[in-house]
């Protein structure tokens, strides 16, 4: 069944804010809402960077249906992976059948300045990820976890506050490696729109069904779980323009590879013209292109659609989004 999600945007908006945004997401229909987790945004001049696990525990409150998660918390370096276990536990019990956890590898804008580390290369933050997952996985479902990593031990450590039905894992990933482990592991696998196609169907797809099938898992079980860059309004100049905040998305690997600092990250994305800073977004004024623009996802196998729309006027864009956009897609797609 198709599940359409709202991204609430940490990096642009005040916690009060975003939880307003959240709460008007489920009254108009949408299925989850998922936050990002960052220590700092991709902006130092209007950016945020609320608390995702204490900002989650509100949503929670306010709400009563929308699947809620994180996409992406980095558990591996300014978190122990046994607290993220601990705060995610404590989130599903208090909302019962309606979290995930969203995990990735991580970014240097988050880790570098919080704890003053090296960013270190891929192959040791894809091997704190896969420790990280295993040590979380193990406190979820066991008594007495004494755990012997590489990178992270515990002793004889218990959760109290768990339920026996643990929190949905989702993993995020940009290339085969992870495609394949989430594939092996994971509930789910995330993603984000607006790269090139083949990504989508040379590599990350194919490797999340490889990983399935390695594991001897049916093909299809871990949930596709996409990030769509949309910018939709009546107005299509309005739609355009309101992609200048996000210019950072357009910003090659190699342009923001150890960027550690918000105003170097700003001074870079102010840069970009606008034709560039659209390059990632779905931008329309027109519902019906908006849903062909889309399509293409969801015939790939996408099943979870999370919007992430760049404008100030997010209360505008749910609504606007929720009347206009969602029931033609349901329509459509089931």
């Amino acid at each position: 069944m198709l599940k359409l999600g709202y991204k609430a945007s940490a990096e642009q908006f005040d916690a009060r804010s975003l939880l307003e945004f959240s709460v008007i997401a489920e009254q108009v229909g949408f299925d989850s809402v998922v936050v990002s987790d960052h220590f700092q945004p991709w902006r130092h001049n209007g950016g945020h960077a609320p608390y995702s696990f204490a900002w989650l525990a509100a949503l929670g409150e306010r709400t009563k249906r929308v699947q809620l998660g994180t996409s992406v918390v980095t558990p591996t370096f300014r978190y122990h992976p046994s607290i993220v276990a601990q705060a995610i536990s404590t989130i599903n019990v208090l909302n019962p059948g309606r979290v995930m956890l969203g995990v990735g590898t991580g970014e240097s804008l988050n880790e570098v300045p919080s704890i003053g580390i090296e960013w270190p290369e891929f192959k040791e933050r894809y091997g704190r990820l896969r420790e990280a997952v295993a040590l979380m996985r193990q406190l979820w479902t066991e008594d007495r976890v004494t755990f012997e990593g590489q990178y992270y031990k515990t002793i004889n450590a218990t959760l109290y506050d768990r339920l026996d039905e643990p929190p949905q894992l989702y993993v995020a990933g940009a290339g085969a490696m992870v495609a394949k482990y989430a594939g092996r592991i994971a509930d789910g696998f995330i993603c984000t729109s607006g790269k090139r196609w083949d990504l989508y169907t040379e590599t990350l797809l194919p490797n999340v069904a490889a990983g399935e099938e390695a594991a001897g898992r049916p093909v299809g079980s871990v949930e596709r779980f996409i990030e769509m860059k949309v910018s939709y309004d009546t107005d299509k100049a309005r739609a355009l323009e309101d992609t200048r905040y996000w210019g950072a998305l357009a910003l090659s690997s190699d342009e923001k590879l150890g960027i550690e600092d918000p105003t170097e990250m700003e001074r870079l994305a102010d840069a970009l013209p606008i034709e560039r800073t659209a390059s990632r977004w779905i931008v329309s004024d027109d519902p019906d292109e908006q849903v062909e623009r889309i399509a293409p996802y969801i015939e790939l196998g996408f099943t979870h659609l999370v919007f992430h729309a760049p404008g100030p006027d997010q209360e505008r864009f749910l609504r606007l989004y929720a009347e206009d956009v969602l029931p033609r897609l349901r329509a459509r797609f089931g």
